[in-house]
């Protein structure tokens, strides 16, 4: 797997740190565990489901700076006072300082590129041909004259390539735009005041659009999946059964007069939920299960088993090409919200990772997904002294251990690339009682 380089991280704005002088100073002892003999505090950022759950728990909400020993904030906090503040053993928050180096969607594509080519440095040319994941990708305005180098070669040879433009710090489909022409860049140039010797021009990638994707029912789709990330030194990676595919509301094409319809291409909720053809009852998703199950009557159960094991691989590479540059603090853990699609080919494509996965529920169904969900992502944390004292479960909940100190695992110990739950039935309840019977 990936070389195993010094820790090096990000500023906000980029600049390069050294992964020791960002930490917080912090206090001696166990870290596990809220003080006990009084209810957990918490303090929270939003007021959606997770909201929810942390008072359906019993703790109780705070409004102070520090006196708090849960808190759900919004990254913008993170990068403005993790720096300046001193943390209890116990508290426990829910980003790494420099999260954006997997979430920002220049930095992620760098990260990978980068865990490529040190692993064909490294003769491990298998292992390298696996990040074959994500689209040939240009960060602008820095790679800008490269994309246009591959742009002419692909027009030369007479190939019709659509590309798509995403700005790198926004999210919910915001300032996404296709183009199969150097003018609609020139035509936004303008209008941006771009320049690439100016250092306040807006940063984007560009990418080539998959311009095949699986259709169901004639639509496009994309899935999305939960990782939480424990820790990242051991690191310990939990994916969750249960997700969902985000649907468009417009039959798929790629007809020219097609290419700028957002509504046929971007299947963000924030996009879809003004199309005309927007149902809000339905919410236009589907459980990853329901997904899975259709897969399987349309492709048999291998292939359905295949793809989805594919889809938890990339989750991991992922992870593992940010390992050495995320700043490891005990007091952090993040749940990360990836978006992967797969194409008519059944190949599975990253398209980013959210740091902040949209907890607002449409329907019913996504409520109780997601109250499942953090439900669950709570007990992990394990402020209430819940599991088995230094103990790593193999399921907590819907979770299930992906990856601990470089190994796999599947239920019973045994190790192994191929296994997943992703997408299968969410047994979370009983295996909760399950677990906690045994804890005590």
């Amino acid at each position: 797997m990936p070389h195993r380089e010094s820790r090096e991280s990000r500023d906000s704005n980029g600049a390069s740190t050294s992964g020791t002088s960002a930490r917080p100073t912090t206090s001696s002892g166990s870290s596990r565990g809220a003080p006990p003999g009084r209810p957990i505090r918490f303090r929270s950022s939003l007021k959606n489901t997770i909201y929810d759950v942390l008072k359906a728990r019993g703790w109780v909400e705070v409004d102070g700076d520090t006196d708090w020993d849960f808190f759900w904030a919004d990254v913008g906090w993170v990068h403005e006072m993790m720096d300046h503040l001193h943390l209890q053993d116990h508290q426990r928050i829910n980003h790494f300082r420099n999260h954006y180096e997997l979430t920002r969607k220049d930095l992620l594509i760098k990260n990978l590129k980068r865990t490529k080519k040190q692993l064909e440095r490294e003769d491990k040319a298998v292992e390298a041909a696996k990040y074959d994941f994500f689209p040939s990708t240009y960060a602008l305005p820095a790679d800008y004259g490269m994309f246009v180098e591959e742009f002419k070669k692909m027009q030369a040879s007479g190939q019709q390539i659509v590309y798509i433009m995403k700005p790198v710090g926004k999210a919910q489909g915001k300032g996404i735009f296709l183009f199969t022409k150097l003018s609609e860049i020139s035509d936004w140039k303008k209008d941006h005041k771009w320049k690439s010797e100016n250092p306040q021009a807006e940063n984007y990638i560009v990418q080539r659009y998959i311009d095949n994707p699986y259709l169901v029912g004639g639509k496009k789709f994309d899935m999305r999946i939960y990782a939480m990330v424990v820790s990242y030194a051991p690191l310990k990676i939990y994916l969750y059964r249960s997700g969902f595919a985000r649907f468009s509301t417009t039959r798929f094409s790629m007809r020219k007069e097609d290419i700028v319809n957002n509504y046929i291409h971007l299947t963000n909720v924030a996009i879809q939920k003004n199309a005309p053809a927007y149902d809000p009852s339905k919410g236009m998703k589907w459980l990853l299960g329901s997904l899975k199950q259709y897969l399987v009557t349309r492709h048999g159960q291998k292939a359905a088993d295949d793809v989805f094991r594919d889809i938890s691989m990339i989750i991991v590479r992922a992870i593992l090409a940010v390992q050495n540059v995320i700043i490891q603090d005990k007091h952090c853990f993040e749940l990360y919200g990836y978006d992967v699609m797969i194409d008519d080919n059944l190949k599975p494509w990253l398209l980013e990772v959210n740091a902040s996965p949209s907890l607002t529920a449409d329907t019913r169904e996504d409520y109780d997904l997601k109250i499942g969900m953090l439900d669950d992502m709570l007990t992990l944390v394990d402020l209430e002294h819940k599991l088995p004292p230094g103990s790593t479960p193999e399921q907590v909940g819907g979770f299930d251990l992906m990856w601990h100190q470089g190994q796999l695992v599947r239920p019973g110990g045994k190790l192994t690339s191929l296994w997943t739950m992703l997408g299968c039935h969410n047994d979370r309840q009983k295996q909760l009682k399950k677990l906690f019977a045994a804890s005590k």
